[in-house]
Parts: structure tokens; C-alpha cells; sequence
């Protein structure tokens, strides 16, 4: 009950914070087989909400150890269904703990659950699928080793943010057909079975979500895009730009910062909002460690600051004026935010 009321509150929250949220292929998730989710990952936790609050399953989630430590949070952790993975960032000594953690994937596997596992194994804000790590294939293996007729399905999922570094942002997921690991697997051969089915999860996200290679062209390839106006929410589309940029042997191309245009009411959002904004800006956004944080961080103050912000309105306000003047300003203010964040106006580049 818990967890599906704050499944809700999270996806209510996602959904109100970005101007769009599209979500392709859920058609495609087994809802009775075990399933590993395979996303992209391109903006840290944001990611994994995003795949958690419409996945069709109630799935697990391998995270980065270091998150981990306080009992406090690793209850709640656990609650949330996450389960420590070690990097050798984490210490080499510490890579030896990732057996009992891949025993824990396998049992999951065998009773028919869901996990999620990013197989990039790191994140970049980059579009573009980068090498795939064999670690989520060991998941697999251990799982076959206790039932080598045991029918694992790998999921793939493209994440695609329209600009992730922009408020409101836009996203789309989309969820590939299964992927049978059992037509991939060779016990006599698990060097050649890691290759096939790296190979093959590659292949199918570089589809799912626009894939920008080789990295060195990187810059003039993302600039073509922004020229031509890509739809970064269609990665089939914008995927077909790519590979037109080769083919015309197109070189650098320098695209000049598109200005933000404000809306009328940007101010008068700014004003309405003060707090909050200003709590980002002044406290959050100076101690972002890394710009694939930036999406996370930005959501978890607009979700934490409104809710402190609103109560205190309503709690002032029922003090002077009454429950019901309260309720009907706190009521207003939300509707005129939701409406501004859904038009774009906070910033016209995230239009489509």
C-alpha cells in the first residue's frame, strides 16, 4: 500500500515537472516472466523514476553502493526496492561483495521478478549509447546456472530527454520488443554468449534512442541536429539526421545558442514562485556535482520545495482568511503553474 502511494506521488510529480512524458512499447513487457530492464542512462535518478512509474512491473533496482550507508536511508533503500551494486570506484577490495548481490539478482530472476540494471554502467549526458558492461550479463548467467531453462527476458529501454539541462524538459521512453536470453546463451561458450548479447542490447538501444558516434564528431554531429531541428523525443527520426550528416560529409557547423525568448508571465511565474526559486538557484543548483545530476536535483527541490511552500501558504492563510481562501489560492497557484510549465513558457526550446 505504501509503496503504491508513493509510486503515485512520484509519478504525479514527474508528469507535473516536464512539459511531456511519452511512453512507447509498454505493450512489449512480459508481466509474467522474469524481466531485466536495460535503459540508457543519460540523467542519474531521474532515470530510473522514469522507468519505474510506468514499467508494468514492480521491479528491482541494482544502484550504485555509495548511496548507501546510513541505516536510515538503506531501510528506505530497501523499501524502494534497491540493491547495491559495487564499482571498482568503490574499491577493488569492495568488488568481491557483487557475488552475494548477483546470488540475490539470480533468486529474483528464478521467482519471476523484475530488475532494472543500467548495462552502460555508468552515466553521461551525451546522446549516445556508449560500451556496454558485461556486468549485467554475470547477472544473467548466475540465474541460468540454478535453471538453464529458466526464460529471462531482456527489455531494452531508450530514454530520450529533449533538452535535460532545460526546465520545463520533455522525455519519451521507449520500450523494445524482449529479448530471449536463452536464443543468445551458450553454457560451453559464456565468452561468445557475453558477446552476442552485449552486441544485440547495443544494437537494439542505439534504436530506441538517438545514438550520436564516433565521439570525437560528437559536437559537429549534435550541432547538424540542433540546425535541422531535431525532435529528440523521435529517435528514429532523428537517428535517420545522423546518419544523413555522414553521408553528406557534412563538417563543423557552428549553431549559435538559441535565446529563450520569455514568456509575458515569466516574471509574474518568478514572482509567484519566489521560494522555491530561490532555493534552487541560490542553495541547490551552485552544489549540482556533476550536470547529469542536474534533472534529478532540479525534480527533487520542485517536489520538496512546493509541498513546504504550499503548506505554509495554506497554513498562513487559514490562519487570517480561513481554510477554504486557503485552499482556493494554494489550488489557483498550482494551476496556473501547471498550465505555464505545459505550454513551454519557461523556456520556448522545449517546444515541439
Amino acid at each position: 500500500m505504501w509503496y503504491k502511494a508513493l509510486k503515485g506521488f512520484i509519478k504525479a510529480g514527474i508528469y507535473a515537472y516536464h512539459r511531456t512524458v511519452e511512453v512507447h512499447g509498454l505493450e512489449h513487457v512480459p508481466t509474467t516472466k522474469p524481466v531485466l530492464f536495460l535503459p540508457n542512462h543519460q540523467s542519474a535518478l531521474l532515470d530510473v523514476l522514469l522507468v519505474a512509474i510506468d514499467c508494468r512491473r514492480k521491479p528491482y533496482f541494482l544502484t550504485r553502493s555509495d548511496v548507501f550507508g546510513k541505516p536510515i536511508l538503506n531501510a528506505f533503500f530497501n523499501f524502494l526496492r534497491m540493491v547495491p551494486i559495487y564499482r571498482i570506484r568503490d574499491g577493488r577490495d569492495s568488488l568481491h561483495k557483487n557475488d552475494a548481490i548477483f546470488d540475490t539478482c539470480a533468486a529474483l530472476l528464478n521467482r519471476g521478478e523484475a530488475i532494472v540494471m543500467f548495462p552502460e554502467a555508468n552515466h553521461n549526458i551525451k546522446r549516445r549509447v556508449r560500451p556496454l558492461s558485461k556486468g549485467f550479463t554475470r547477472v544473467l548467467f548466475r540465474a541460468l546456472e540454478e535453471n538453464p531453462k529458466l526464460d529471462i527476458q531482456l527489455v531494452p529501454v531508450g530514454l530520450n530527454y529533449k533538452h535535460a539541462e532545460i526546465f520545463p524538459d520533455a522525455v519519451a521512453l521507449y520500450y523494445g520488443r524482449p529479448i530471449s536470453v536463452l536464443a543468445l546463451y551458450d553454457k560451453d561458450d559464456l565468452q561468445k554468449s557475453v558477446g552476442q548479447i552485449k552486441k544485440t542490447v547495443s544494437q537494439r538501444l542505439k534504436e530506441l534512442t538517438t545514438h550520436i558516434a564516433p565521439d570525437h564528431e560528437y559536437g559537429a554531429i549534435n550541432a547538424y541536429l540542433l540546425q535541422q531541428g531535431a525532435d529528440f523525443l523521435n529517435p528514429r527520426a532523428t537517428n535517420a539526421l545522423v546518419n544523413e550528416w555522414r553521408k553528406t560529409g557534412t563538417g563543423p557547423i557552428a549553431v549559435k545558442p538559441e535565446k529563450a525568448k520569455r514568456h509575458f508571465l515569466y516574471p509574474l511565474f518568478h514572482v509567484l514562485n519566489l521560494p522555491v526559486i530561490l532555493l534552487w538557484k541560490l542553495v541547490i543548483k551552485p552544489r549540482v556535482w556533476e550536470p547529469e545530476f542536474t534533472g534529478t536535483l532540479r525534480f527533487a527541490t520542485a517536489m520538496g520545495g512546493f509541498l513546504l511552500y504550499f503548506g505554509l501558504i495554506i497554513a498562513v492563510l487559514t490562519w487570517g482568511l480561513g481554510l477554504f481562501w486557503a485552499l482556493a489560492v494554494v489550488s489557483g497557484l498550482f494551476l496556473f503553474n501547471w498550465m505555464f510549465v505545459k505550454s513551454g513558457a519557461v523556456d520556448p526550446r522545449n517546444k515541439k
